[in-house]
């Protein structure tokens, strides 16, 4: 990766018009619909900004959207990248320091993800406050990250408290119930065996998934404050585990959408 290509992208969103977004969004599986309430949209296909990686999940659409959501110009990634569609770190984080770069000052991300905390339930929104990096590897470990910013970067609070209790308060009003947990990121695609739930259980995760916590560095390193919230589609119990039914999780991340939605849209007003 070079600044380079990282001008080239971004000169290019420019001249589509997406001009200084203050708040950039990354939406998870089954998680497309925001982008219905923004006004005045712009939209770019991956395929067509220099530099991006390609969506090659089928429920990932592939296009940055720009316009306007609570008086204040976002930009939303309808898609987004995993290491098991067979990425490196740095293309799965590539659109964050893009986005970055065109002028956000905050971002929001979502995840569908299951729950390994046995009193969390499908269909429940969990806060992430923590996360656990289990996918191998890291997005700042190439040879000239510190062109970009520190290479050691502190992960003592990598979701913006502030944000958080913000989202606290907003689901309160809003009579959302709100989880609060630790967050496992797994390469996948395959989903955990009995013992691997044990495993995560014991760590202290409360939910897992497959994407996340890269973007999460990411903005860290970028000084950029960050807030995750999962949409848990399945409940993971490895003393009753069914098959999993990749189908039903894209329902159920459909069905609890509108309450992502909620938080989203009114922590934009809130900021």
């Amino acid at each position: 990766m070079t600044q380079k290509q990282l001008n080239e992208s971004t000169e290019y969103l420019q001249s589509k018009g997406f001009h200084e977004p203050e708040i950039g969004i990354v939406l998870g599986t089954g998680l497309g619909k925001l982008v219905d309430e923004i006004e005045d949209s712009l939209v770019a296909h991956y395929h067509n900004i220099p530099f991006f990686p390609l969506a090659t999940v089928e429920f990932h659409t592939g296009k940055l959207v720009y316009g306007t959501m609570g008086e204040k110009k976002v930009v939303v990634m309808q898609g987004r990248f995993h290491l098991y569609e067979g990425y490196e770190f740095f293309d799965v984080t590539y659109p964050i320091r893009v986005m970055r770069q065109l002028g956000i000052k905050k971002l929001f991300i979502s995840n569908a993800a299951g729950a390994v905390n046995l009193d969390f339930k499908k269909g429940d929104i969990m806060l992430v406050e923590d996360h656990i990096n289990l996918q191998g590897g890291s997005p700042l470990a190439f040879k000239n990250v510190a062109e970009f910013g520190d290479r050691f970067v502190d992960m003592s609070e990598p979701y913006d408290p502030e944000m958080r209790k913000k989202i606290e308060t907003i689901s309160q009003k809003h009579n959302i119930s709100l989880r609060k947990g630790v967050y496992a990121a797994v390469v996948g695609p395959q989903l955990e065996t009995k013992a691997e739930y044990r495993m995560l259980k014991t760590l202290g995760a409360d939910a897992v998934g497959m994407s996340t916590v890269p973007e999460v560095i990411i903005a860290n390193h970028l000084r950029l404050p960050v807030v995750a919230v999962s949409v848990l589609t399945d409940e993971c119990d490895p003393d009753n585990l069914e098959p999993v039914n990749v189908a039903e999780i894209i329902e159920v991340a459909g069905k609890t959408e509108p309450k992502m939605i909620t938080i989203f849209t009114e922590l934009i007003k809130m900021l």
